[in-house]
């Protein structure tokens, strides 16, 4: 039996990075078999059927966007494992990596054969490279063990598997930004459709998985779809890997099963708050989604659930905001982000990131005006939806969001010319006291 898709659950082995105790634990035992018996159209109906969903943040079903790619092209296929992992809160894919690279090349080598793909990338983030070393020597022994090459355990299928070190951009993190980076120019979205998956790399059709998404693949193949369906809810089967950050007793990644509360998660799992701090707001999918106020948290982590709360399970990064933090601040905090990120294509992000900046940066300097609340809100709307790519999205659903369970804190900075918690407060009122940047007009 293949591993999985308890894909932690043999995480912590000394020296799973290594083919032989990877091998020990079950790995690759099922890669000939699989090779062998089912056919590519059998390999893309299993996983349909296992309704396995992208772990990247989209969410799309897997074994449908493989059945996108075209049987009948001339052209070269490829896939590209999405090793990007620049949103803020997530960081699960680099653990996998970095413990259990093998998984990874083994979901990929029949993620390939699947498709059809001969060639296979790893995408990986800028500062990653130590994770690159780990998994360029997992190729390596991959390659001597004839799991790689010209004839992928002795099949005849012919697969090749090369890393990438990209340059640190969150905006890569987007598929097709990621091909563009990854063919040697800029680092910016390409207009869809065409989708990768008929035109993407060297235009050529092209899948772009995650790294979850891709380990999950092994287990499915091996075991059959009713038995990955065993975990998680009808329309949002498996597990889901969520990374816990902000003051619980253990952050960390969880591995739990699609549809367990959000609230079970943080008390059962992490252990509850820290001494002295209550929880104020989830945001439980990465800083890109809106956040969930504490009274919403029962809503079982999970696609459905959590978009009929008016979020976003996305990449699963579940970043914990406290009694303590000012939720104007913490906003202002992730808009700097995404209007540094902002790849500076398209008008409604690059110009929409500034200014609800500048917005905010009034707000926390104690000059708001009263009706700066509804400007944001209004600059927000003007972004989603009319950008280019995701990250203009990103960028304006978290102060949307905010602002419809906050709205009273940001009415108290307006009114108080301050926040209305305690810590930082010294820290901003110095901020305040300082010459003003740019003023906003508008």
């Amino acid at each position: 039996m293949s591993r999985g898709p308890l894909l932690f659950k043999d995480i912590d082995t000394p020296g799973l990075a290594g083919l032989e105790v990877y091998r020990g634990l079950g790995g690759y035992e099922a890669l000939a078999e699989v090779l062998a018996k089912m056919s590519p159209d059998d390999c893309i109906e299993v996983v349909k059927a296992s309704g396995l969903r992208g772990r990247g943040g989209a969410g799309f079903p897997t074994g449908l966007k493989w059945s996108f790619v075209p049987k009948d092209t001339p052209k070269p296929k490829y896939l590209v494992c999405n090793a990007d992992e620049s949103e803020p809160g997530t960081f699960k894919d680099r653990e996998l990596i970095e413990k259990d690279p093998h998984l990874l090349i083994e979901g990929m080598i029949l993620a390939a054969r699947a498709i059809g793909a001969n060639v296979g990338y790893v995408y990986l983030r800028g500062e990653f490279a130590w994770i690159q070393r780990i998994l360029d020597r997992a190729i390596a022994e991959a390659y001597e063990a004839g799991l790689l090459g010209p004839s992928v355990a002795g099949t005849g299928f012919r697969l090749d598997l090369y890393t990438h070190l990209g340059a640190g951009a969150y905006i890569c993190g987007e598929e097709t930004a990621l091909l563009s980076s990854l063919e040697g120019y800029r680092g910016q979205p390409r207009l869809k459709p065409p989708f990768p998956a008929v035109e993407g790399l060297y235009r050529c059709p092209t899948i772009v998985n995650n790294v979850e998404t891709l380990m999950n693949v092994p287990g499915i193949l091996a075991n059959g779809a009713a038995w990955y369906r065993q975990w998680g809810t009808e329309k949002s089967p498996g597990t889901k890997i969520f990374s816990v950050s902000g003051p619980v007793r253990r952050p960390g990644n969880y591995e739990l099963p699609l549809g367990v509360p959000l609230s079970t998660l943080l008390n059962e799992h992490c252990g509850g708050m820290r001494d002295g701090f209550k929880v104020k707001a989830v945001i439980p999918g990465g800083s890109s989604v809106p956040p969930l106020p504490a009274s919403l948290l029962d809503t079982p982590l999970d696609f459905e659930s959590l978009n009929a709360a008016g979020t976003y399970l996305g990449s699963g990064g579940v970043i914990v905001i406290d009694d303590r933090t000012c939720i104007v601040d913490a906003l202002w905090n992730i808009t700097r982000f995404y209007r540094h990120e902002s790849c500076g294509k398209c008008t409604p992000c690059r110009e929409g990131t500034y200014w609800m900046a500048e917005v905010f940066e009034r707000l926390e300097r104690g000059r708001g005006r009263s009706s700066d609340i509804d400007l944001l809100d209004e600059v927000a709307d003007n972004i989603l939806g009319k950008s280019f790519c995701p990250l203009g999205d990103g960028a304006a659903m978290p102060v949307m969001g905010a602002i419809r369970h906050f709205r009273e804190e940001f009415e108290y900075h307006v009114t108080h010319r301050r926040c209305r918690v305690n810590r930082r407060r010294e820290e901003l009122d110095a901020l305040r006291s300082a010459p003003s940047a740019v003023e906003v007009t508008a």
